[in-house]
């Protein structure tokens, strides 16, 4: 069964890091894309990263480009997002996403998700 299980939410304080993990088990990880969305309360889900695991290109928003970077660990099956300088409006649950690949990275909907991680930024 492919699953996505995400690690590393939390509460920090504005400026701060965290470093989301995205494991992956029970599909072949170098034919998927994978990234993470987010949902804040009261908002539409919002796209935030994604990397192509086989030749690692990678997809950012806006709002997160020169603060957070995607990676992937392709022997242990692991994604991460690198969060820099997190802002209060960062405040959502994390999930992560899996789409079959290739796919285009600026219309990736994601075919199977994580449960989500809740990260909280204090002003």
């Amino acid at each position: 069964e492919a699953q996505l299980v995400e690690s590393g939410g939390g509460l920090v304080q504005a400026g701060g890091s965290l470093r989301l993990s995205c494991a992956a088990s029970g599909f072949i990880f170098k034919d998927y894309a994978i990234g993470w969305f987010r949902q804040a309360p009261g908002k539409e889900r919002e796209r935030v990263s994604f990397i192509q695991i086989t030749d690692g290109i990678t997809y950012y928003a806006e709002s997160v480009k020169g603060r957070f970077t995607i990676s992937s660990d392709n022997i242990k099956n692991m994604v991460y997002l690198q969060m820099n300088n997190l802002q209060p409006e960062d405040t959502a649950v994390y999930y992560c996403a899996a789409e079959g690949s290739p796919t285009d990275l600026e219309t990736f909907v994601g075919d199977f998700w994580g449960q989500g991680t809740q990260i909280t930024v204090s002003s």
